[in-house]
């Protein structure tokens, strides 16, 4: 199947009661273990990119270029969708231009008119080339690539008029946050999350900071709409400790064990197992 939007398989999520994994991508091998584990298992799989993420791999042009040639060389047959992750109202405009099926602006952190005003105009450019959009209200707590949120809970006002835009997925804050969750987390919000779901009229819901909430949280989220959980974090400490793990057993001193290809592989079969884990959670397994 060709690169979709991320409509089509978030509406089929929210109606059969699963959820579809957004997987933040950093590099190549990211990508590819990612892509290899959605095939094996026949789960539909979105790739989210920041845009720092996108800088670092030489930007949105060349993330979509590597993308469409993994799909093309691994004969990918799964939905796959290349979403910006957190994007600025500049950077929208630029990975809509790269040819990304799906787009997530941010407007969060503006006052609600001109977060509508910016939303309204980013959703009809995109629909008018297939593209879904992402809006937000509520930022997520924690640090992402430099996006900053303090936790807030959403206005379900505010997000029933965002909603009323034509997004197609939306991600309200509901007490989650990116990176790890510390000690005396509180939880998600459930009632904030039931609120959001009947004032946005059922469109799919996003949870951000997927890592680190205990799987009975994130299926009760499914079960109130949330159709798109995001994983970061959990992924990038995985590849680092079966990284570290081979560097300290001294692997790397071994034959021609420096050689990249090499040296990664522990820290790619870890991302592996990650994505395996919440694609079987989130039950998107043979759901392509």
């Amino acid at each position: 199947m060709a690169l979709v939007s991320a409509k089509e398989m978030l509406i089929k999520a929210r109606d059969n009661g699963y959820g579809v994994a957004q997987i933040n991508i950093n590099n190549l091998e990211w990508t590819k273990a990612t892509l290899q584990v959605a095939q094996e298992l026949n789960s539909p799989i979105i790739l989210g990119v920041s845009e720092g993420a996108a800088k670092y791999m030489g930007g949105y042009r060349l993330v979509m270029a590597m993308v469409r040639e993994l799909v093309a060389s691994l004969n990918i047959t799964v939905p796959v969708a290349v979403h910006l992750d957190h994007g600025t109202y500049e950077g929208a405009y630029k990975a809509l231009e790269a040819g990304f099926t799906s787009i997530m602006f941010d407007g969060s952190h503006y006052p609600i008119a001109e977060n509508v005003e910016k939303t309204r105009e980013i959703v009809a450019a995109c629909h008018a080339k297939g593209v879904s959009v992402e809006a937000e209200v509520g930022s997520i707590g924690g640090e992402e690539d430099g996006v900053i949120g303090a936790g807030e809970l959403a206005d379900p006002k505010e997000c029933a008029l965002i909603a009323s835009l034509g997004v197609d997925l939306f991600a309200a804050g509901i007490g989650n946050i990116h990176g790890k969750y510390p000690a005396n987390w509180k939880g998600l919000d459930f009632d904030v999350l039931q609120e959001v779901q009947r004032v946005t009229n059922k469109v799919p819901l996003v949870l951000h900071g997927g890592t680190g909430i205990p799987e009975h949280m994130i299926k009760k989220a499914i079960s109130l709409g949330v159709t798109k959980i995001n994983v970061n974090t959990e992924l990038q400490l995985a590849f680092a400790e079966a990284t570290r793990k081979y560097i300290e057993a001294g692997k790397d001193l071994e034959s021609k064990g420096f050689d990249p290809r090499k040296l990664l592989a522990p820290g790619v079969e870890a991302i592996k197992t990650v994505v395996r884990e919440k694609l079987t959670m989130f039950g998107s397994v043979n759901k392509a």
